[in-house]
């Protein structure tokens, strides 16, 4: 039986773990090859799980840097469906082709404090529907980002 985001957050205790399950359960819905939960601090974005492939070549970077870096300094998601004509995609794994970050904002919506990132080992891999999804995604899991007792 597959949980829910709302049974994840209810029965792991500990948050790596937690996001780790959010990472696969969100890889495992659309089928995508990578999935992965970070954390944005003051100066970085910080890897806490993933799940498909390998953790990737860069599991930190400077908060205003790649992909996740202008999903995070423009407060909306990136969509890059051909990486290789991007300048800001920085090489977390040679097969990826396409790569979509959305923003995890905080409770008040004021400050972004996580992403999910997915990786596409195609061209044109993300649509509407990926973009809707995983929007929905973050404001299901913003959970993870509350201050632990």
């Amino acid at each position: 039986m597959e949980l829910s985001f709302a049974e994840i957050f209810g029965a792991i205790r500990s948050r790596r773990e937690r996001a780790r399950m959010i990472a696969d359960k969100i890889r495992l819905a659309k089928g995508y090859p990578w999935a992965g939960v970070y954390d944005v601090a003051e100066k970085e974005i910080r890897l806490i799980s993933c799940a498909g492939r390998s953790e990737p070549a860069i599991p930190s970077f400077p908060k205003d840097k790649g992909l996740n870096g202008r999903a995070v300094m423009n407060r909306q998601t990136v969509v890059v469906n051909d990486i290789d004509k991007d300048e800001d995609y920085l090489l977390t794994f040679r097969n990826t082709k396409s790569e979509i970050v959305v923003p995890v904002f905080s409770s008040d919506g004021k400050e972004v404090v996580g992403t999910i990132d997915v990786e596409g080992e195609k061209v044109n891999a993300f649509n509407e529907d990926d973009i809707r999804f995983l929007e929905d995604c973050a404001r299901k899991i913003s959970g993870l980002w509350n201050k632990e007792p």
